[in-house]
C-alpha cells in the first residue's frame, strides 16, 4: 500500500481509501483499498473499492491513481487518477450510496486533457468546497517544472480550470498530492515534492479568494521562503487532509520510501503514519501532533530514542536507523507501534517519523 486517498467521515463512520496492489508486497497495477474506523486508531478492512478495470485506468504500470472524496446529498463521489495502457492520466470519478458499492460515471474521464499540454504527469485529484462551489488541485509537471493546477465545478461533474496555483521548478518536476485547506482565519497548501531524496512534503501558510493562492510573508522579512517542512523523517510522503465533523484538520500520510527494499518473505510494504491534527501554536507556528482521542499513547520516554552528544539518535536493535543533530535536548514525545516510531518534537513545529518494517 502506499498514498491515503478519499479520506472522509460518512453516514457516521471514518473511511480511508488508499493506493494498493493486492497481489504482492511490491508496487503493481494500482487498486483503491478500502478500510473504516469509528475512532481513527483501530480500523478494518474492507473488499477493494476501484479496481483498474476499464480502458482508461486499465494500464499495467498504471491503474487507479491517488485522489479524494467528498460527500454531496447523502452521496459519496471519489475523485481519482486513471492512467491507461500508453500512461496518460487523467481524472475520473466513481461513487456510492451506500459507502460499500461503488460505481464508475459513465462519461469518465471528467478531465481528460491536461492543460500544460502533456497528461504524463497530471494527477492526484483533491477536492474540497469552496463557498457554494468546488475546487479541485491537481499535481502536474511539463518541461521539469512542477505545477499545482485548480479547477472549479458547481456539480462535482463538470469542471473548468482556472489557472496555475503554483508553479515551480525548485520542488521537481512534478508536484504530487496537493492539499489546500482552511485552518482557523488561515489557508494552508500543502503537497509533495519529488525533487531529492528524501522526497519532503511542503507547507505554505497564507490566503486563498477561490482562484489565487498568497503565502503568508513574514513582516520585515521579504527575502523569507514562505515554503517549509514540518516532518524532516524519511518516511513520510503523501498526505492528505480529512475534515472531522468537528471541523478539526487531520494529516494522515503513506509511511515508506522508495529507497527502501523489502526483505525476502515479506507479506506487506507500506502503512498509514497516525493520524496527526493541523494546529497552529501559540507563537503562529504550524503543528502536527496526534489526535488528541490517542495523546495517551504517546511516551515521554523510549527505548528507540537517544540523545547524547549533541544527537538525537533513532535505534532499532543494535544499529542506529537516523541522527540528527540539535544543539539541545529537544522536548520529544514518541510513538511506538510494530517496526515504526513517529516523533513529534517541541510541540509538533517538527516531527520525525521512521519506518523499518
Amino acid at each position: 500500500m502506499n498514498d491515503p486517498n478519499g479520506l472522509v467521515f460518512y453516514r457516521g463512520r471514518f473511511h480511508a481509501f488508499f493506493q494498493h496492489y493486492p497481489h504482492a508486497p511490491r508496487w503493481g497495477q494500482m487498486h483503491w483499498g478500502h478500510c473504516v474506523s469509528d475512532d481513527l486508531i483501530t480500523w478494518d478492512e474492507l473488499p477493494i473499492a476501484l479496481y483498474p478495470d476499464q480502458p482508461y485506468d486499465n494500464g499495467k504500470n498504471g491503474g487507479c491513481f491517488s485522489g479524494s472524496a467528498i460527500e454531496k446529498d447523502g452521496r459519496l463521489y471519489l475523485f481519482y487518477t486513471s492512467v491507461d495502457e500508453s500512461g496518460r492520466q487523467t481524472q475520473s470519478l466513481a461513487f456510492t450510496d451506500d459507502g460499500a458499492v461503488f460505481t464508475k460515471y459513465e462519461g469518465n474521464p471528467i478531465i481528460d486533457d491536461c492543460p500544460l499540454g502533456s497528461n504524463q504527469d497530471f494527477r492526484d485529484p483533491k477536492v474540497f468546497r469552496f463557498g457554494s462551489e468546488y475546487r479541485m488541485v491537481v499535481g502536474a509537471g511539463v518541461r521539469n517544472t512542477g505545477s499545482i493546477l485548480l479547477y472549479r465545478s458547481t456539480d462535482l461533474i463538470h469542471w473548468d480550470y482556472i489557472g496555475q496555483l503554483l508553479e515551480d521548478g525548485r520542488f521537481g518536476n512534478v508536484i504530487e498530492c496537493p492539499n489546500l485547506f482552511p485552518l482557523e482565519d488561515k489557508w494552508v497548501l500543502m503537497f509533495s515534492s519529488i525533487k531529492a531524496m528524501p522526497y519532503r512534503v511542503i507547507f505554505a501558510v497564507g490566503d486563498f479568494d477561490g482562484t489565487t493562492f498568497t503565502p503568508e510573508i513574514p513582516d520585515g522579512q521579504p527575502d523569507t521562503w514562505p515554503y517549509f517542512t514540518i516532518e524532516t523523517g524519511p518516511d513520510f510522503y503523501a498526505p492528505q487532509i480529512l475534515d472531522m465533523p468537528d471541523g478539526r484538520k487531520v494529516n494522515i500520510a503513506w509511511m515508506y520510501n522508495w529507497s527502501r527494499r523489502e526483505d525476502k518473505g515479506q507479506l506487506q510494504v507500506g502503512a498509514f503514519t497516525f493520524p496527526r491534527e493541523m494546529a497552529f501554536d501559540k507563537a503562529g507556528r504550524l503543528t502536527m501532533l496526534p489526535i488528541t482521542e490517542a495523546m495517551h499513547l504517546l511516551k515521554k520516554e523510549s527505548t528507540f530514542v537517544l540523545y547524547d552528544n549533541g544527537e538525537l539518535r533513532i535505534r532499532f536493535g543494535d544499529r542506529t536507523v537516523l541522527a540528527r543533530p540539535y544543539a539541545k535536548e529537544p522536548d520529544v514525545l514518541t510513538l511506538e507501534d510494530v517496526g515504526c516510531v513517529e516523533l513529534f518534537i517541541n510541540g509538533g513545529v517538527e516531527n520525525i517519523t521512521v519506518y523499518v518494517c
